[in-house]
């Protein structure tokens, strides 16, 4: 089948007709006086909805390890929801939002991509409603706090060397990853410092964790600054009486954007980026509001199912008592080539040999989700370069493995593309009942539940741990951090801590460099390999490419 060009997604995002966000609000039951408008055609959401009773069901979205063969995750989220709703299915599509980073560095915006996008596209991946920054303002108060503290005389004992509380900015600057600040009298304590990008930061993880306002507050207060000399006693926000501040700079950010799909329907985006070095997931209440108002919701997690299909599962469905029944684990042909071992210049050429070496990674994720009791299909989500043979290929090897696929056309036909791989979450739906299981007991030792991680989910030998790593763990679970849910910090290109091996390795090991608390959010981070929490630009950063027109409508953004 030929497909025809499709125009660049700012283009097609111009073009579209936008219904007036009063009219998609309509659509869920909600009149003009339940949201709080921002222009046209975004708006939030009253706190309250989350709590009514739940009528809908979850759907995840994951996808095998990302290559830069592209897979298109977001693209296939929003396309099976229009296709849902195409086929008379009352559909919502909960997102995240997207972090300024990777706009103006190399991956791009977030908002789906050729027909299958949510609009409007240029605010959504810009300032949108300006979440991000209530989060950069919440987080830097919360800084000066601290060292305002430590200036005035430091009564609460801090030890300056056992600050665990960085400074935040939602860009990607690798100058800022270490740095040495205060001049000392009037300028403040000099010390060291690094920063971290937003979607990094702890307040981040909170806003999409929390359940209300009480409970953001609670969280708040909750994050560990650093600890005294001597005892190591934590230090917390609410010691530095941070927390109501805190809590009013986040007030209408914890609130879940309502926008609209390219086709009109309705779509919450909301927090939680980055699904390798965060949890990945947009936020429990945007996806709580989504499941009081729609019968079935449609929802994404960051990378690749090791990363933040496991967080989904692991940390966001067990901390806000979810219950998904179905998943969509997204793959590409080009991609599945590159993980057998094609050369990146030579992908849209038909390699059958590379495609089936590349299957192994497809079915190491799909025993992933496998294993946490969902049924799921596998959308191939197809390029214009995929030839007949390697599709059929892809397909037959799925159904083989006893897990329905669905060819999906998204991007190039919006909802009438998804249609096939809508009826099959459909038939999913209606078959058995999921049997959603956590992949471990939250009660298990830190080091147990890290390598649990490590051997079911990324098919590891198991992990190694640091001494200086072990010796945070003995201290978290001295102060009773040992009993909460892992969260991984793992590059998102391989299923080990090595982003140059692809495929499906096998005899390799995890290591663990660093464990830190995050209590506010109720979760460990754990960093494998050399991840790091603040991006650098590329040689050619995509902000090169962006400028205004004269009419004031931006070009290069995608």
């Amino acid at each position: 089948m030929t497909v025809p060009a499709v125009p660049s997604d700012i283009d097609i995002a111009r073009q579209a007709p936008m219904r007036p966000i009063t009219a998609v609000a309509a659509d869920l039951g909600l009149d003009a006086d339940d949201i709080d408008q921002y222009g046209r055609y975004k708006a939030k959401l009253p706190l309250e909805i989350a709590s009514r009773r739940v009528r809908g069901r979850l759907v995840l979205v994951t996808a095998i390890s990302p290559t830069p063969a592209g897979e298109g995750k977001s693209t296939v989220s929003v396309g099976l929801t229009q296709a849902l709703r195409r086929l008379g299915t009352d559909a919502m599509l909960c997102m995240r939002e997207p972090s300024l980073g990777p706009v103006f560095g190399v991956k791009g915006g977030a908002a789906g991509g050729g027909y299958s996008q949510v609009l409007p596209m240029d605010d959504i991946n810009l300032h949108f409603t300006g979440d991000f920054h209530a989060i950069a303002s919440a987080h830097s108060l919360l800084s000066a706090m601290l060292d305002n503290h430590l200036h005035h005389g430091n009564s609460l004992g801090l030890d300056i060397k056992r600050i665990a509380w960085p400074r935040t900015i939602d860009m990607n600057d690798r100058a800022l990853r270490h740095a040495v600040i205060g001049l000392g009298g009037a300028n403040g304590v000099t010390r060291e410092e690094r920063w971290v990008i937003i979607p990094a930061s702890e307040i981040m993880a909170i806003l999409a964790l929390a359940t209300d306002l009480r409970d953001l507050e609670e969280r708040l207060g909750n994050i560990i600054v650093g600890a005294t000399h001597g005892a190591k006693t934590p230090v917390r926000a609410r010691d530095l009486e941070a927390t109501g501040a805190m809590t009013m700079l986040l007030r209408d950010a914890l609130r879940p954007n309502l926008v609209q799909t390219l086709e009109g329907g309705p779509a919450l985006v909301h927090a939680g980026p980055f699904g390798n070095i965060a949890h990945g997931c947009n936020s429990l209440i945007a996806t709580r509001t989504a499941l009081a108002l729609a019968d079935v919701v449609v929802t994404e997690a960051g990378f690749g199912s090791d990363l933040g299909a496991e967080k989904f599962f692991d940390i966001k469905c067990r901390t806000g008592g979810l219950d998904p029944q179905a998943a969509v684990l997204v793959a590409t042909v080009r991609s599945l080539k590159m993980q057998g071992g094609a050369p990146k210049g030579a992908l849209d050429v038909e390699d059958l040999g590379a495609l089936e070496r590349g299957r192994t990674h497809l079915d190491h994720h799909i025993s992933n989700v496998r294993q946490f009791g969902v049924p799921l299909v596998v959308a191939i989500n197809r390029r214009l370069s995929d030839t007949d043979d390697e599709l059929k290929m892809v397909a037959d090897h799925a159904e083989r493995a006893g897990v329905p696929v669905a060819l999906c056309d998204v991007w190039a036909n919006g909802g009438a593309g998804g249609e096939s791989l809508a009826r099959e979450v459909i038939s999913l739906l209606a078959g058995r009942t999921a049997e959603f299981r956590p992949l471990y007991d939250t009660d298990a030792t830190i080091a147990a539940k890290i390598d649990t991680i490590a051997r079911r989910v990324y098919g590891a030998d198991g992990a190694d741990i640091t001494p200086s790593a072990q010796r945070s763990i003995d201290y978290l679970e001295s102060i009773g951090m040992g009993a909460t849910p892992v969260c991984i910090a793992k590059t998102q290109y391989s299923l080990t801590d090595d982003p140059a091996i692809l495929g499906r390795p096998r005899n390799f090991r995890i290591t663990i460099r660093e464990v830190s608390g995050s209590a506010g959010a109720g979760f460990v981070v754990a960093k494998a390999g050399d991840i790091m929490t603040m991006p650098g630009l590329s040689r050619v950063p995509a902000a090169t490419g962006m400028r205004v027109r004269g009419d004031g409508s931006i070009d290069g953004l995608s």
